[in-house]
């Protein structure tokens, strides 16, 4: 089984940060890059036994991946969680990867103030370690990436 590793980079996000970490029991490690928080994202962070790093003005996303055993990078934002059918889907996963496919795209579910909407175009988020191409914190999609059942879900709310 590769294992997964969630990373997330976080900025004062500590009263939306628990609902994301709850739901990566899919996921082997989890790795948090902390831009500063001056609020109590960090200790809701090692609460659930997910490393902590400072981030560095220095290092592109990437970089954070170097220290990291070899296998799979789950890639969210603190406003995100998986859902039950995605945790499902990465279980599955897990158990009969297809290790030809580059890389791994999720449906996102966004939560507006009039009710949830389905966005569009799938989004790369399941990426091998060695994955060079990123747009900020987020891996660039990849066109060829194999769609996994099952949404992300965004909250715009606390």
């Amino acid at each position: 089984m590769p294992p997964i590793t969630a990373v997330l980079h976080t900025r004062n996000d500590a009263l939306r940060l628990g609902r994301c970490l709850e739901t990566l029991y899919p996921c082997d490690e989890i790795l948090i890059v902390d831009h500063g928080s001056v609020d109590g994202t960090v200790q809701v962070a090692r609460g659930y036994s997910a490393l902590v790093v400072a981030a560095d003005k220095g290092k592109s996303a990437a970089d954070y991946l170097r220290s990291l055993a070899p296998g799979w990078i789950l890639c969210l934002d603190p406003r995100e969680s998986v859902s039950e059918s995605l945790a499902a889907s990465l279980y599955e996963w897990k158990s009969h990867s297809d290790p030809q496919a580059p890389a791994y795209s999720v449906f996102l579910r966004e939560e507006t103030t009039v009710g949830w909407v389905e966005l569009p175009a799938a989004q790369t988020r399941l990426i091998p370690a060695s994955w060079s191409r990123w747009y900020k914190s987020l891996p660039v999609s990849d066109p060829s990436a194999l769609a996994l059942e099952g949404p992300l879900l965004r909250f715009d709310f606390p």
